[in-house]
């Protein structure tokens, strides 16, 4: 059986950016992202973007977050 300090070790070594987070934390007392969102800008035709926000609206969908998964989906 592991002592505590091992597994401790064990968890920094094969986790770090979750110590790197708790570190971040007890610096700032904020909890930092894992993830980060990046602003594109792209040319869509304006019809399809318009009819698009508006099917999205009607379905309770983040516009962004359903152009993420089409191109998740496409990258897959």
């Amino acid at each position: 059986m592991s002592s505590f300090k091992e597994t401790g070790l064990n968890f920094i070594k094969n986790h770090p950016r979750i110590f790197s987070a708790l570190e971040e934390f007890e610096r700032t007392k904020k909890v930092p992202k894992f993830t980060y969102r990046k602003r594109i800008d792209v040319t869509i035709n304006e019809n399809v973007l318009k009819r698009f926000k508006h099917y999205c609206e009607e379905h309770g969908i983040n516009v962004s977050r359903k152009i993420e998964q089409y191109m998740k989906e496409e990258l897959a």
